[in-house]
């Protein structure tokens, strides 16, 4: 019998291995899908298909995220600066919160779950359904023919979707302001210009770039690997919501150290 003082030692190890194993599996997962972007007549007549499906389609619920931020972030600034700072500045916590931050940060993770998980589920069910199988037999390369059109089309969709979520979370704090807030459009505005930089921008378009890369990555990885049947399915598609999401925030650390 295994003595007791060896379960955490036993557990910290098979965990390391876990890990270490995914880790490379990943590797190697992504590297294939790199090679398969050289099979351009493969993947090239899905792109757009799939930047309607992930980009456009995503547009609503970004927008709907961004406006009631846009709005709670108006209505904080306020009671914040209450007394203290010029009311001006609420279009200047705004703004930069939003592009810097909220915008593509929150429209990321919703749409790890939106798309990160439709990926997820759409691909393993084609797994385990055999129909992978099908298209090698047939002459096909599964990562050109699945995953590189996904991740080409998230990584272009993404900050085009981030950009109208950042423009509608600050028009939502400018409608907050001028209607809830009793200031004027000038005193916002002026807020909103006071430290903008154009950087902020590219900043706010290089994250949203490269959280459309990880989650559409993540969400090919957990659907091409999944193995059994329809529970298995189910099981891939929380993976690869919680480990885009958990991805995303990586990303956001990483480029705040090397961008700021």
């Amino acid at each position: 019998m295994r003595p007791t003082w060896t379960v955490p030692l036993a557990w910290t190890g098979y965990s390391a291995k876990r890990l270490v194993g995914g880790f490379g599996r990943f590797s190697s997962f992504t590297g294939g899908a790199l090679r398969a972007v050289r099979e351009v007549g493969t993947w090239a007549e899905h792109v757009v298909t799939h930047m309607a499906r992930l980009g456009v389609e995503s547009v609503p619920i970004a927008m709907f995220i961004a406006a009631f931020t846009g709005i709670v972030l108006s209505l904080q600034a306020s009671y914040t600066f209450t007394g203290a700072i010029p009311l001006y500045f609420v279009g200047t916590l705004v703004a930069k919160t939003v592009i810097l931050e909220l915008g593509p940060v929150l429209t990321g993770l919703a749409l790890a779950g939106r798309v990160g998980a439709n990926i997820a589920a759409e691909i393993g069910s084609m797994r385990v359904t055999e129909q992978i199988d099908a298209l090698e037999t047939l002459g096909y390369n599964p990562l050109a023919y699945l995953v590189v059109p996904r991740v080409i089309a998230g990584t272009l969709m993404f900050p085009i979707v981030v950009s109208f979520a950042n423009a509608i979370g600050i028009l939502g704090g400018w409608a907050s302001a001028l209607y809830l807030l009793d200031m004027s459009t000038p005193e916002f505005l002026r807020g909103a210009r006071l430290f903008f930089d154009p950087f902020d921008v590219e900043f706010s378009i290089i994250k949203s770039a490269s959280f459309g890369m990880a989650v559409t990555l993540i969400g090919s990885y957990y659907g091409y690997t999944t193995t059994g049947g329809a529970a298995a399915v189910g099981r891939s598609t929380t993976q690869a919501v919680v480990t885009s999401a958990m991805m995303i925030l990586v990303l956001d650390a990483f480029w705040a150290v090397v961008l700021l």
